[in-house]
Formats: C-alpha cells, sequence, structure tokens
C-alpha cells in the first residue's frame, strides 16, 4: 500500500534535505497540509533554503 502524499513529502524533507523533524512539526501548525503549502511555509520561516524549496517542488512534480 502506498503512503499518502504529505507522509511521502515528509519524508523526503527529512531524508532527502535533511529537514528536522521539530521544523516540520511546526510549519505543520501554520499549513491545512496541502502539499504545496508544507514547502512554503517552511521557506518563509527560514526553515529551508530556495534551493531546498526548488528541488522540493521538482520532487512534488513527480508525484
Amino acid at each position: 500500500m502506498e503512503s499518502p502524499p504529505v507522509a511521502r513529502l515528509i519524508c523526503f524533507l527529512e531524508q532527502d534535505l535533511g529537514v528536522p523533524p521539530a521544523a516540520i512539526r511546526l510549519a505543520q501548525r501554520y499549513t491545512n497540509e496541502t502539499l504545496t503549502a508544507l514547502p512554503m511555509v517552511l521557506w518563509q520561516f527560514g526553515l529551508i533554503t530556495l534551493d531546498q524549496l526548488d528541488r522540493t517542488f521538482d520532487w512534488l512534480a513527480t508525484l
């Protein structure tokens, strides 16, 4: 069974980009858990770089 897209996104952020789980939890408080909102909030809070944001959107395009 395939994991939900949000769970896959969180795995990508943690494993591929090295985003700490605490940073992801913080960003989740400010989103409605849509796939594009979470990376944007992480970037707006300075928790990921613009390059990481771009990589995340490239990854999301493959879903």
